[in-house]
């Protein structure tokens, strides 16, 4: 079944491979617009407050908390090692001794402690990560160019990546996931996997030693499908077996960027350059 689905896809019309992924594209631009993702603590500045044992009940603490009109964000967080403990979130102008002494009459034997983050070190994170992700762009769209030195194909794997990425953030503002900067590491690593895939591919199309484009096609995306279900699998796994929450958001990251990236790359850059080398034939 699934060959013949790949085997369809090879000889699909190049103009509909192009235009339902950048549809795609342009409704997640739009959920961005209507919706960014939350930006984390790390990034938009706060306190986070953590309970340790004192058997702490997030919801309890969640109750506790907004009866007394505070605006706080509370969950339960499981680390690697399976502690649990409590965390509460909330902005920079609340009162953190008096959610620090309610806590503490509730859960007397627990261990609480405090992190701030200051707007001016919360700017400087947004800044930095900015940075990062402009620059591994640049740094890929640099090797890229130089590998394929062909403006059509160079800037059709650019923009795969930069689709994963805007779909990727598209589901995060869907699913509630948090802009961090864990996940913003997950980002960045998704450009190497899309520029991996994409690479194969404009490669076998490109250089191919088969007859047809359809054939080398066909013989890209089987080996493509095999990498890319290899690592989707192992993610799926992480993110059902972690108890670490950092961990489960980067895994989830990955997963909703890896499912783009079939698209945009056996779809989206399958057409593009299935349409460039037929122009390039008919000349």
């Amino acid at each position: 079944m699934l060959e013949n689905t790949l085997k369809k896809l090879a000889t699909a019309d190049p103009k509909k491979m192009i235009t339902y992924p950048l549809i795609v594209f342009l409704v997640a631009l739009l959920i961005l617009v209507i919706h960014f993702p939350t930006l984390g603590t790390d990034l938009k500045g706060g306190v986070v407050i953590t309970i340790h044992g004192g058997n702490a009940d997030a919801k309890d603490v969640e109750s506790l908390l907004k009866a007394e009109n505070f605006e706080v964000t509370v969950r339960e967080i499981k680390s690697i090692t399976g502690d649990t403990r409590v965390e509460v979130r909330a902005s920079t102008d609340v009162n953190v001794q008096r959610i620090i002494e309610l806590i503490k009459s509730k859960y007397p034997d627990a261990t609480i402690s405090q992190t701030q983050f200051g707007p001016s070190l919360s700017r400087t994170a947004q800044e930095q990560s900015l940075k990062a992700i402009s620059l591994a762009f640049l740094g890929m769209a640099v090797v890229v160019f130089l590998f394929f030195r062909v403006p059509v194909p160079s800037l059709t794997v650019i923009f795969s990546a930069l689709s994963d990425m805007v779909i990727a953030l598209a589901l995060m503002s869907i699913f509630g996931l948090e802009l961090t900067q864990a996940t913003i590491a997950a980002l960045l690593m998704l450009i190497g996997y899309s520029v991996d895939s994409n690479i194969l591919l404009t490669t076998k199309l490109l250089r191919r030693k088969e007859d047809t484009v359809e054939e080398a096609y066909f013989s890209a995306v089987s080996t493509g499908f095999t990498m890319s279900t290899t690592t989707l699998g192992a993610l799926a796994s992480l993110w059902a077996i972690s108890q670490a929450e950092v961990i489960d958001m980067i895994a989830a990251v990955l997963i909703f960027g890896l499912l783009a990236d079939f698209m945009n790359t056996w779809i989206l850059n399958a057409g593009v350059l299935r349409w460039y080398i037929q122009r390039g034939e008919k000349k």
